[in-house]
């Protein structure tokens, strides 16, 4: 089982960038685009918390999904 975060998906649903995203949550682009391409070991829960608030999302489940 791993985790993949979705962060790409629901930004394109949304029509946002990496960029603006990285612009309202104040975490760097280069950390934004790891996340984006789930190339992170690990990830900040402060992060997650961040981009959630600004999605609008209130709940995590919604952008980590646990697969097989």
């Amino acid at each position: 089982m791993h985790l993949t975060i979705r962060l790409s998906e629901i930004l394109k649903e949304r029509g946002m960038t990496q960029k603006q995203l990285s612009e309202l949550t104040g975490i760097r682009p280069a950390a934004i685009s790891e996340i984006c391409n789930n190339q992170r070991t690990s990830i900040n829960r402060e992060h997650i918390e961040k981009i959630a608030d600004c999605l609008g999302i209130h709940d995590v489940r919604d952008i980590i999904r646990l697969e097989k």
